[in-house]
């Protein structure tokens, strides 16, 4: 495959210089270095897809689209973001999207099955305090039948970002840069979704 295949991409602060040979490669019609970039990223993105949606249908659904805009519109990326921004802001919009469809919320499973086998996304909370995090006793099943129908009632945009807080780790400025807004912008819909969390669980905690 080369020497570039011998560089794998990662998504974090140390990879830089080795991804944008591999996207330079890819924009240049190298398929193998696009194929590389999408082994790179394609567990992450059907994480999040999965975290999101709570369904490995349109998770799936979502995961082979955003890979398909990201084949198609590759030429347009001018490193004006990292990759895994330009990466992120494609795939949660298509959550977004998918989220707002749903007219009829249904209900849905916490445990979920991934490529790597069967998960429980409410195992996957960091355990670290966060700004007073609610979730800090998770392993009742009382306070995970609770968090699981408060998350099905928050807006959108308010899940995508607690979502991406809490299951994806990204900080607030990532998470701005994701969703094509500020890093304030993004902390204040943090703070309505954690005070809805926080209310619907203020006999647990």
């Amino acid at each position: 495959m080369g020497p570039l295949a011998s560089k794998r991409a990662v998504p974090d602060e140390g990879t830089e210089v080795d991804e944008a040979e591999l996207i330079r490669a890819a924009q240049a019609g190298d398929r193998a270095a696009f194929e590389e970039l999408v082994r790179a990223y394609d567990k992450s993105v059907l994480r999040l897809a999965m975290n999101l949606l709570r369904s490995p249908e349109d998770a799936r659904d979502v995961y082979q689209e955003t890979f398909l805009r990201v084949y198609r519109n590759l030429q347009q990326f001018r490193f004006d973001c990292s990759f895994h921004t330009w990466l992120y802001r494609i795939a949660t919009n298509l959550c977004l999207d998918q989220l707002r469809k749903r007219k009829v919320r249904r209900e849905e499973p916490t445990v979920l099955t991934t490529p790597d086998g069967t998960l429980d996304r409410m195992d996957s909370v960091p355990e670290e305090r966060v700004d007073g995090d609610p979730l800090r006793h998770l392993y009742s099943g009382q306070i995970r039948k609770r968090v699981k129908e408060t998350l099905a009632q928050l807006t959108p945009r308010e899940k995508m970002v607690f979502e991406l807080r809490h299951y994806e780790g990204l900080r607030l400025k990532r998470i701005g840069e994701v969703l094509g807004t500020s890093e304030e912008a993004a902390k204040n819909c943090l703070f309505r979704a954690t005070q809805k969390m926080r209310t619907a669980l203020g006999e647990f905690v």
